[in-house]
């Protein structure tokens, strides 16, 4: 659209404010009355009206309110006037869509001219000038309409109204030539004889009421008519007729038969003209439109009585926006009396092929009944039209696939109770902003709307025994209803195809996008995702790229600067941009979801799918860096690998404060991380890959993920012995031993156990070989082996006090009174786990502090010694609840449950072991079956 084609003058009329000079003075916010104050405020308000666009002096303003006699302090009060009209329109409407502003001598009203009825009235006039006979009559009644009685009739003193009478009787003297050139002479002559009584020198009227006479027959009272204004305005004016009246006289005397003829023959048909003709242009409803009900309701709620209302539909292509508007509007349909007006913009095709505004102008004026020799030419008289004849009808406006604010705002309806409907594959935000919008997000369906959509497109051919392959076919398409609606076109177009069939071609990623396209009717997903593509700018379009060369179907603007080698705030705008245009969906502030056919869209592009390794090894060197960062915060790590020093500050990493905001982060980047692990496995980055799924341990020690955690091991493992290192087999079989513990089969980890210590032994490292003793012995303690347990727990407590392991040796002491505990002697059993407990409060390693406080507690319980017991026991609960431990949370309140079911408190026991229930059923921790035996065994009477 060139940009001088339509000049939008700030905010749509039917929001804000409209001012009124015809009739008493009126001010409408939002199309509702406002109130405007005292005698004075009024007469000031009327001045600046009649006189808005230009300045009024302060002298003229005091000569209107007061005359020849202003009080002295005149001034000052017009000054108190213009604040509190200020202080109204401030009050009335905050975005300021009329305002005073003080110059050199005087006021000046700012406001769209659109707002004042004057000049709405004014270009009405304007528009009907050499006009047909028919359209000069409908846009002069339309101005004659915004007359509400005598112009300025509540205004005190004498408000100089000259223009505005004028203005009106010219409108009445036009409409009325137009009607008798329609040959409504019979239906005019009343209403002239009134007019005439009224202003009786009105020569124009007076040759009106002699036309309308002679041509009904009455040829005397024609004569007499003009013979009354002759002795009239010679008796009162001293003046003679006019040449043209005179002319008049002349033709009736003599019969003239011209004086008969009239310009446009009354029809028997009404000739089409605004408010007569109602369009009705919305396309047919989509067959198959399932699943939107939400937003059927969300649209159903934004009408407004008091004035009119715009949404937004936005949504990546393909996703049904104009399939929900067209149904919409078919469906309240008869809210909009006035007429349902349809356009559809090609906002994103770009180009000369975009609609013009101005263009869709001259449509909706046709559509309106305005005839074609009537449209204005020039745009701006075009819009003016356009609201005119809009500005009190309740119509419905529905404008497809927009592409800047600038190409909706002239379209939009200003009467009250009308509605825009725009869809667009962009935000729009700026129509939030100035225009009022709601912005309403259109989704894919769910999975039932989904196969619901496909089997009422394809039909009869479709089973129950399809229900699976229909499912599936609706998971690879994303559920987006465009490739629902092709997929399903397939099955029709090739009858021998079997759902299944369509599922295995729709399963291969590299010739999804293919599949997902007809090119008979040239409809395909990447077509629908190209025209999003080219209105990207060219920054965007590179990023756009680099999302696609991006494993996973999440990603944040860290790991994008990472890849990119740019800055986080190039990176956040790059991702909004992309979001703003419905390429990437913000799932949660800071973290992009990639749609899974647009992912693949992005990697087809020339450069999407690039050097992907390289962009592979990009992602997991930022990965690795983050994961080494937050788990140090998290705990000690237990083992040498620092990635994030040998990254050398490459990486952009988010800031992570304290312990709880590594764990969120964590939580946050796990649909990303788990992918992540199992891509780089495929793609045989086995080093990278065992180092993750270390740096993930620290995390899964404190969160249980029990679902997905031992599959990551396994990769983790088999990618180390893969890489031939030693050392990362090690750390797996640890991590692996450690895993096992946790979900209470440490005894089947022997054998790995045995294979991580002899590995530790053969490597010389003396902290490695604390940790792989320690692990052996619990497996040894797990299959009963309680001895060899007990020698091993202290054998490693023994290594980590010969070089200062303060962690290591509290972690053997907790496990030698576990041992001993085992052996029944718990006396000896408290004395080492309190020493274990001391010694863990002076180390970092929170998670296993709370861990020995409750074993402490546990030990008390077993010696009978409760409130030692509870004591230790609550202790460990809230030390766990704030860092975050879902496990050692779970196993302190099934301590302290055991402890109250022994003090027979069975209310508050069987409300601890229910939280440690769902604590350790949400680690998916086997610990569980015990709580719940324990919560069996209370006794009925609770």
């Amino acid at each position: 659209m060139p940009d001088d084609a339509i000049e939008e003058p700030g905010a749509r009329a039917g929001r804000g404010l409209e001012l009124g000079v015809l009739g008493p003075l009126q001010v409408l916010a939002d199309g509702r009355p406002v109130p405007i104050g005292r005698r004075g405020v009024r007469g000031l308000l009327a001045l600046l009206v009649v006189e808005a666009g230009r300045t009024v002096p302060v002298d003229r303003i005091v000569d209107g309110l007061w005359g020849d006699a202003p009080p002295a302090t005149a001034r000052t009060i017009v000054h108190g006037y213009v604040s509190r009209l200020r202080r109204l329109f401030r009050q009335a409407d905050p975005s300021g869509s009329a305002r005073i502003v003080t110059t050199p001598t005087g006021y000046q009203l700012e406001v769209d001219p659109w707002r004042l009825d004057l000049h709405r009235a004014r270009e009405l006039v304007a528009a009907a000038r050499g006009k047909s006979a028919a359209m000069r009559a409908g846009l002069l009644r339309e101005a004659l309409g915004l007359w509400r009685g005598r112009a300025l009739a509540d205004v005190p003193g004498d408000p100089v109204t000259t223009d505005l009478d004028e203005l009106r009787l010219v409108a009445i003297e036009e409409r009325i030539a137009a009607e008798l050139d329609l040959g409504r002479h019979l239906e005019l002559v009343g209403e002239l004889r009134q007019l005439v009584t009224e202003h009786p020198f009105r020569e124009r009227l007076v040759a009106h009421t002699v036309r309308a006479l002679y041509r009904s027959g009455q040829r005397a009272d024609a004569l007499d008519a003009f013979l009354r204004f002759q002795r009239r305005a010679a008796d009162e004016l001293g003046i003679d007729p006019g040449p043209e009246l005179r002319a008049l006289h002349e033709q009736v005397l003599r019969d003239d038969p011209a004086l008969s003829a009239v310009g446009e023959p009354e029809r028997s048909v009404v000739p089409p003209r605004p408010g007569v003709v109602v369009p009705a242009q919305l396309p047919g409803p989509v067959g198959g439109f399932v699943g939107r009900e939400a937003d059927l309701a969300r649209l159903d709620a934004v009408p407004s009585s008091d004035a009119s209302a715009l949404a937004v539909l936005t949504g990546p292509a393909g996703v049904g926006k104009t399939a929900l508007a067209v149904a919409w509007g078919h469906r309240r349909a008869g809210d909009f009396p006035d007429g349902v007006l349809f356009a559809e913009l090609r906002g994103l095709v770009g180009g000369d092929r975009s609609a013009d505004p101005a263009e869709v102008l001259e449509r909706f004026l046709l559509a309106l009944g305005v005839l074609p020799d009537a449209v204005p030419g020039a745009p701006q008289d075009r819009l003016g039209l356009y609201r005119s004849l809009l500005a009190r009808r309740r119509v419905l406006v529905v404008l497809d696939d927009a592409a800047s604010p600038e190409q909706v705002r002239p379209l939009l309806p200003s009467g009250p109770g009308s509605v825009a409907l725009v869809t667009s594959r962009l935000g729009l935000g700026a129509l939030v902003v100035s225009g009022g919008a709601r912005l309403l997000t259109v989704d894919v369906l769910d999975a039932a709307a989904s196969a619901r959509l496909v089997r009422e497109v394809v039909g009869e051919r479709l089973t129950g025994d399809d229900a699976g392959a229909v499912d599936a076919v609706a998971e690879l398409c994303g559920r987006l209803p465009l490739a629902l609606r092709i997929a399903a076109a397939k099955l029709l177009i090739s009858p021998k195809w079997t759902v299944e069939d369509l599922v295995r071609e729709l399963s291969d990623d590299d010739t999804r996008l293919r599949s997902l396209e007809l090119s008979a009717g040239a409809v395909g997903v990447a077509r629908a995702l190209d025209a999003s593509y080219r209105a990207l700018p060219p920054h965007l379009r590179e990023a756009f790229a680099a999302v696609g060369r991006f494993p996973g179907h999440q990603i944040g603007p860290h790991v994008l600067a990472s890849v990119c080698g740019t800055g986080l705030p190039e990176a956040t705008g790059w991702l909004a941009g992309l979001a703003e245009a419905n390429l990437l969906t913000e799932v949660a502030p800071g973290a992009f979801a990639v749609h899974d056919l647009v992912r693949l869209y992005a990697r087809a592009l020339p450069g999407g799918d690039g050097d992907r390794r390289g962009a592979l090894v990009a992602v997991l060197r930022h990965y690795l860096v983050v994961c080494d960062t937050a788990r140090r915060l998290i705990g000690p790590p237990g083992d040498d690998l620092d990635l994030a020093a040998a990254d050398a500050g490459r990486s952009v990493v988010p800031s992570l404060p304290d312990r709880g905001a590594a764990i969120a982060w964590f939580a946050a980047e796990w649909p990303v991380l788990v992918p992540l692990v199992r891509t780089a496995a495929e793609a045989g980055l086995h080093e990278q890959v065992w180092q993750l799924v270390r740096l993930l341990h620290r995390y899964c020690a404190v969160r249980s993920v029990a679902g997905e955690w031992p599959a990551l091991v396994r990769f983790g493992l088999e990618s180390a012995r893969a890489s031939g290192s030693a050392l990362g087999e090690m750390l797996l079989l640890s991590t692996t031993c450690a895993t096992s513990s946790r979900m209470g089969t440490a005894g089947h980890s022997l054998p790995q156990a045995r294979r991580a210590h002899e590995i530790a032994v053969e490597l010389g490292d003396s902290r490695h070989l604390v940790i792989t003793v320690n692990q052996l012995a619990t497996a040894q303690l797990a299959l009963g082996r309680h001895d060899e347990a007990l020698a091993n727990f202290w054998e490693s407590v023994r290594l980590a006090a010969r070089q200062g392991d303060r962690v290591g040796e509290a972690r053997g002491l907790n496990n030698v009174a576990q041992a001993e505990q085992a052996l029944g002697a718990r006396e000896s059993a408290v004395r080492h786990q309190e020493r274990a407990v001391r010694l863990y409060e002076d180390t970092e390693d929170r998670a296993a502090h709370v861990l020995a406080i409750t074993n402490l507690a546990e030990l008390h319980a077993d010696l009978g010694q409760l409130r030692a017991a509870e004591e230790h026991a609550r202790r460990g609960i809230e030390l766990a609840r704030l860092g975050g431990s879902v496990l050692a949370e779970a196993f302190g309140r099934q301590v302290l449950g055991r402890v109250l079911a022994r003090r027979r408190e069975w209310i508050a026991a069987r409300a601890e072991l229910t939280e440690s229930l769902r604590l350790y059923e949400q680690a998916g921790s086997p610990r569980a079956l015990g709580t719940r035996a324990a919560l069996e065994s209370l006794t009925s009477d609770v």
